[in-house]
């Protein structure tokens, strides 16, 4: 263990900001792995030993000083944000960031606040770039140009949605459930209305964006590191997930007379 910050705040104060700050490490996606490596960073940087323990609902933080043998336990409930990127690294900038400049508690959990409460799903070239990501897929599916813009702005629209849902703190199966009804029945139009050779194509790929990839990979991730309830858990999160962009993507199939199966 390095040397450790001046000790300017109490083991309760310490405690409950680690629990909040593993919880939104997780709930933006990290890993067993990441979450348990970055909050044992600071609390050895303010001089305490960790235990962290993630259920599917809340995660626990163990703290104890090697010194006196007193150990305090910490659970907060698990913050629903949403897989985001640019949420996780800085999270994880700030565990470094606390070790290395040797932050006060009070300064780090200030720039923790500006964190959590920045609005990263507002850029614009994110919605743009993504968008042309999931053009892209249609292309490589056989796609044509016509497709790929039906595409495009299927998956514009279903990305405003979906930000705009998850700002309003609504339940992440609801969104991916509104989120491909949506973009499905705008992609429908390609077929309704003939536009261009490979409708059917636009239609099939209009809603890839909603694949939860990142749960499915953190559940092989807390697997091989034998984190198994944590690893089950997100495994029936991304079925559920799963499952409600196939509902959504039905019932906008059904509303514009198609069906899936012929």
């Amino acid at each position: 263990m390095g040397m450790s910050l001046p000790n300017e705040f109490t083991i309760d104060e310490i405690g409950m900001f680690l629990a909040e700050y593993a919880s939104w490490l997780w709930g933006c996606g990290s890993t067993c792995v990441r979450a348990k490596k970055n909050v044992t960073r600071i609390a050895e940087a303010y001089g305490y030993d960790v235990d962290l323990n993630v259920m599917p609902k809340h995660v626990s933080v163990t703290l104890s000083k090697p010194c006196c043998g007193r150990s305090e336990v910490f659970t907060h409930k698990i913050s629903e944000c949403g897989i985001n990127f640019s949420l996780n690294a800085e999270l994880s900038a700030l565990s470094w960031n606390i070790r290395d400049v040797k932050q006060t508690l009070a300064s780090a959990e200030l720039k923790f606040r500006r964190i959590i409460s920045a609005n990263y799903s507002n850029d614009g070239k994110i919605l743009v770039l993504a968008s042309l990501a999931n053009a892209s897929f249609c292309r490589l599916f056989g796609g044509d140009s016509v497709s790929m813009a039906v595409v495009f702005f299927a998956t514009f629209a279903g990305l405003m949605l979906k930000h705009w849902l998850l700002r309003c703190k609504v339940d992440n199966r609801v969104v991916f459930f509104l989120c491909a009804f949506v973009s499905s029945v705008l992609s429908a139009g390609a077929i309704l209305f003939g536009w261009g050779d490979t409708p059917d194509i636009a239609l099939a790929t209009s809603v890839l964006y909603l694949i939860p990839g990142v749960p499915y990979i953190n559940s092989a991730s807390d697997f091989l590191d034998k984190h198994y309830l944590c690893s089950f858990s997100r495994f029936l999160d991304a079925l559920a997930l799963t499952a409600s962009l196939s509902a959504g993507m039905c019932l906008g199939l059904g509303l514009m007379g198609m069906s899936i199966v012929k």
